[in-house]
């Protein structure tokens, strides 16, 4: 059985989709300003009542003295990275090999920042305190991703953190926080989102990942820390003359989702266990430590690509419409739970695991005949 339609058209014309908080359309900005008023002023090259009060919001969210309402976290973590370098006077920060900076952004902090990053841990797992221990090469900053997209969302155990962070504050190593994802992880550690920013220099959070707003992110530390960030966000053209809609709408979806987190855990591990029932389809990790986790199916993206678009037009539900490759043989996609998921009646997600399984089961025992 294989489907007529390609993933991303079959994924497209669903009733109801796994992922996410819904369609990024122009009905997310028209919601979250339905509710402001028209004389609202706006903000004016950072400065303004809608940009500072949110600022101000941010910061005692992540315990920190101030906080900089950032265009993008790609910008707000290079500048992070740039200014514990010069505070340091060394021009080298470590990292996992999946970073974001490493990997997706086209080498920016070693061409805007002439930063070079060392490389921790085996790309496949976390960075540890021993990793972190063996390090041969003096470094201004560590950075720790919470949680660790690449690899499905992992998390590190917070003593782990704990001590990391002890040990860097001995070093004098500068510990920034990648949490593009950290509210997501709070229902695991079972902590809050200032506990755990108290073990870090400075931190990132992004406002249209878990949250959902149409872009930005938030950059925050020490007020010395942020009162450069502002310099070089001028320097980086980010200080743009307003974005009070970037800022209303983080307001507002931070406002409609910030007591969610749970939710969305308890959603991934829910989904995760029917996931892991499905024939040659595993989850990383087994047990989802946060809103997110990795599909793993043992074929390759052209054979898995017709067996879910066959099933999305099957029950007119969607997974994902990215598969990536992971080898001749192996695919994977990414999964986080939003507000999407619990519309769906869960007698339907598991009609949709069931087929998939039938499917896949299908499949291999074609491949194996052959």
């Amino acid at each position: 059985m294989n489907g007529k339609k390609s993933v991303q058209e079959a994924f497209n014309e669903t009733t109801y989709r796994i992922v996410g908080h819904g369609d990024r359309d122009v009905q997310v900005l028209k919601e979250a300003f339905e509710a402001v008023e028209n004389s609202t002023p706006s903000d004016i090259y950072g400065s303004g009542k809608v940009i500072e009060d949110f600022q101000s919001e941010m910061a005692k969210l992540l315990g920190k003295e101030t906080a900089v309402f950032f265009p993008s976290g790609t910008m707000a973590q290079q500048i992070a990275l740039r200014i514990w370098c010069d505070e340091k006077g060394l021009k080298s920060v470590a990292y996992h090999p999946l970073c974001h900076l490493e990997i997706h952004e086209q080498d920016g902090l070693k061409e805007l920042h002439h930063i070079e990053p060392v490389l921790l841990a085996d790309k496949n797992r976390l960075i540890t305190l021993d990793d972190v221990l063996q390090m041969k090469d003096d470094i201004a900053c560590l950075l720790l991703e919470l949680p660790q997209r690449e690899i499905g969302g992992q998390l590190p155990e917070y003593q782990e953190l704990e001590a990391i962070s002890v040990h860097c504050r001995a070093r004098g190593i500068k510990l920034h926080l990648d949490g593009a994802r950290l509210l997501e992880t709070l229902p695991y550690y079972g902590k809050t989102a200032a506990e755990i920013c108290a073990l870090f220099d400075s931190v990132y959070i992004s406002l249209y990942k878990g949250i959902g707003g149409i872009a930005g992110a938030i950059l925050a530390g020490g007020e010395e820390f942020t009162k450069q960030s502002k310099i070089w966000k001028r320097r980086h053209g980010g200080d743009l003359i307003s974005l009070y809609p970037y800022i209303i709408s983080s307001d507002y979806y931070y406002q409609q989702r910030v007591d969610k987190m749970q939710q969305y855990y308890e959603g991934a591990k829910e989904l995760a266990v029917l996931v892991n029932q499905c024939h040659a389809v595993t989850t990383l990790p087994a047990e989802p430590v946060s809103n997110m986790f990795h599909m793993h199916f043992q074929m390759s993206r052209e054979s898995i690509e017709p067996i879910l678009s066959s099933a999305y037009e099957a029950t007119g539900i969607g997974l994902s419409a990215a598969i990536r490759p992971t080898g001749e043989h192996s695919s994977y996609c990414e999964i986080s739970i939003g507000d999407k998921y619990a519309d769906i009646p869960k007698e339907e997600v598991k009609g949709f695991l069931l087929l998939l399984d039938k499917l896949m089961r299908e499949s291999s025992s074609e491949q194996r005949s052959k």
